[in-house]
């Protein structure tokens, strides 16, 4: 079953994050791929994470769909220009790649290459209008297409945004858009989603809380500190006191699932090099 088709249903989805590698061995996320094939519903494949040079998002989701997995490319405003965003969206389909997912990208101070130029030539909104646009067999200056791509689209939102109701109408604009999912930043509590649920459950979309596995306490400190993420005292203080804190932070991960799933669409997992642990989470969901 397609992504696509999968939104489709009521199935609780799971997707998981994969980062490429920066260098040309893909052989451990193919590897991690296959192991995570039968319990994920689709592999999100970042666009130079963090801005942070890697091997292209394009050229994974092609490997990984060649063996059989559902990928779902991102694509960031940050680095190209409208004429290569639109081109990277027909290359992507022209190779049998229909889900994408739109985001902004960090700016490259966040990154390795610092001296870099930010393009941001289309936001977010604007690219997902664009992808539309493709479908109708036009590209964005009117331009007939010798083939028309199609595509199943995603953008990105923040359940703990403060103003929430300004990050909500910024969701309304990207599903008018055509945004058909959504997924979202880590979440490490569920209680903030409460109000973020009830006010989105109207919405004709489906999301996907970002959920993002803890290997020790040190991990969380620098989350919450220095990206800002909001990581309880009492979910850090879990970590120093264990005896195994990758075995904690597990346990975390899955707790949260479970608590979460009678109100959420599906989770998207993040393990940030450690994706070979994402069945031992999913196996301890109740």
């Amino acid at each position: 079953m397609s992504f696509k088709e999968v939104l489709k249903t009521k199935k609780f989805i799971i997707t998981a994050e994969l980062f490429p590698p920066k260098g040309t061995n893909v052989q451990p996320l193919l590897r991690k791929a296959q192991l995570l094939k039968s319990c994920v519903d689709a592999f999100n494949v970042t666009d130079n994470q963090r801005a942070v040079m890697r091997l292209g998002s394009l050229a994974i989701c092609c490997l990984l769909k060649e063996q059989g997995c559902e990928p779902i490319m991102q694509v960031t405003c940050r680095d190209r220009n409208r004429i290569a965003l639109e081109s990277d969206l027909l290359s992507a389909n022209a190779l049998g790649l229909e889900n994408v997912l739109v985001l902004s990208g960090d700016h490259p101070q966040q990154g390795d290459h610092k001296e870099a130029k930010p393009v941001y030539d289309l936001d977010p909104v604007q690219l997902l209008k664009t992808a539309r646009v493709l479908e109708t067999g036009v590209d964005m200056v009117g331009k007939k297409l010798d083939g028309a791509p199609h595509f199943c689209l995603g953008a990105v939102v923040n359940p703990l945004a403060d103003p929430l109701d300004l990050q909500l109408a910024m969701m309304e604009k990207k599903i008018a858009a055509g945004a058909e999912f959504f997924q979202t930043q880590p979440i490490f509590d569920s209680k903030p989603l409460k109000t973020f649920s009830a006010k989105t459950r109207s919405l004709k979309t489906k999301i996907l809380i970002g959920v993002f596995l803890l290997k020790s306490a040190q991990a969380a400190i620098f989350m919450k500190e220095k990206l800002g993420l909001n990581i309880s005292q009492d979910c850090i203080e879990r970590l120093s006191r264990a005896a195994n804190p990758l075995a904690e932070g597990i346990a975390i991960a899955s707790e949260l699932i479970s608590r979460m799933k009678p109100q959420v669409d599906g989770v998207h997992l993040m393990a940030l090099g450690l994706e070979e642990h994402i069945l031992e989470i999913l196996n301890k969901v109740k």
